[in-house]
């Protein structure tokens, strides 16, 4: 029986998380994503490196990559495809998340509601673009 993901991964994303993990080392478990208040939006992602699994965080894992979602994210976080890109004038993680009901003109914040978990039972949901920088 399979379980439901919060979220996934592109393989531009898992590639970058894997390189990531690499250059830290054996304690590196993985990458850890988070929100948190703050910037001209409201929120604000948060990724961080990961040396231990916390209680109740779920792992997502693709290609040898690992992400874990804090446990107080996973409402905010439901459904969204985090990807990886480089531009000429930035490089940075990027997430497709449904629950993103805006985002500041630079970017770096956005406004989330938490998931409607009858609705995402029912049909699927449209996708929105904020970054992480």
């Amino acid at each position: 029986m399979s379980r439901f993901a919060v979220m996934t991964m592109t393989d531009a994303a898992a590639a970058r998380v894997k390189a990531i993990l690499a250059a830290k080392g054996p304690d590196a478990l993985g990458v850890r994503v988070g929100v948190k208040k703050g910037g001209c939006a409201g929120m604000e992602y948060t990724i961080d490196l990961a040396t231990e699994k916390k209680p109740n965080e779920d792992l997502i894992e693709k290609d040898g990559a690992r992400v874990l979602v804090a446990p107080e994210a996973v409402l905010f976080l439901l459904g969204t495809e985090m990807d990886y890109e480089e531009t000429v004038l930035r490089s940075g993680f990027t997430f497709k998340n449904p629950n993103q009901t805006s985002a500041c003109g630079c970017g770096e914040s956005v406004e989330l509601k938490q998931a409607d978990l009858a609705a995402m039972a029912g049909a699927g949901a449209g996708n929105a673009v904020g970054q992480a920088g």
